[in-house]
């Protein structure tokens, strides 16, 4: 017995550790950290009227809490927010702040995959013996970024990078929250079906046309039923919903291979 051990040692495959980071109303607390003035009121950053871009691309707390929602007309969201403070964007000052918070995420690990600009997730895995598990990086950075930046992000950390994006989406701001096998169940099951990455409205219509409305209902659900009612996606789908993403999280700067090219105008 003991020649077999020495001959097929055994191997040991360590779980991943995945954070996703969301900075909190980007744009919004981009332009209340320029303008520390407008830090009391409602406000919106919204797209230019006279160039046909007049909807809201992102609002503060105090905006959300009148209703306003990040896509609708300007028109729209001062129906629901007389007193709202409406801002121009400035895009290279949001790009600065990205970059700045990318650039602390890359202490910890080579494995920094942007998702939008201010979205990334990170493969920590291998960092946990020099920086603590992921719960303490994850409260690292919002430290850092906080302090250093001046905005604040909230961190979901789970062993894939469905469930980690969820966790940053399930308490804001600034928070860490973490998804763990022992409690995906009731964190995550609860929550309507369109709160997991890449189900769109019209999905979330068909599904509930087959009673699948929250998570739960579809990780209950077998694969080949929800191959039979939305296609190759709905593999995709039970994939997420099982906790079964084994998706890689790239390294910075690394880019898929261009497989085609389009041009559209809206």
């Amino acid at each position: 017995e003991n020649n077999l051990k020495s001959a097929f040692p055994l191997i040991f495959i360590m779980e991943r550790t995945i954070l996703h980071a969301d900075m909190n109303n980007f744009f919004a607390s981009v332009e209340c950290f320029l303008n520390p003035k407008l830090k009391p009121y409602p406000v919106a950053v919204c797209g230019n009227v006279e160039e046909r871009h007049g909807i809201v691309l992102a609002k503060n707390y105090k905006a959300k809490a009148f209703g306003v929602r990040t896509g609708e007309a300007i028109w729209q969201a001062k129906q629901k927010c007389p007193d709202l403070v409406v801002v121009n964007p400035h895009y290279e000052e949001y790009m600065k702040f990205s970059k700045a918070a990318r650039e602390i995420y890359g202490y910890y690990t080579d494995q920094v995959e942007a998702f939008s600009i201010d979205e990334s997730w990170l493969d920590v895995t291998g960092s946990q013996h020099l920086f603590g598990d992921g719960r303490v990086i994850a409260d690292t950075l919002r430290r850092r970024v906080r302090e250093e930046i001046g905005i604040t992000i909230s961190v979901g950390v789970s062993w894939n990078k469905t469930f980690a994006k969820m966790g940053s989406d399930y308490k804001k701001p600034d928070a860490t929250t973490v998804i763990t096998r022992e409690n995906v169940s009731e964190l995550l099951y609860p929550l309507p079906v369109t709160d997991l990455i890449f189900v769109g409205e019209s999905v979330g219509t068909a599904l509930a046309q087959h009673g699948v409305r929250t998570i739960g209902d579809l990780a209950s659900r077998s694969r080949e039923e929800l191959e039979a009612w939305l296609g190759k996606s709905g593999e995709g789908l039970w994939i997420a919903a099982q906790g079964l993403d084994s998706s890689p999280v790239k390294r910075y700067g690394e880019r898929d291979p261009v497989k085609s090219v389009g041009n559209g105008m809206t």
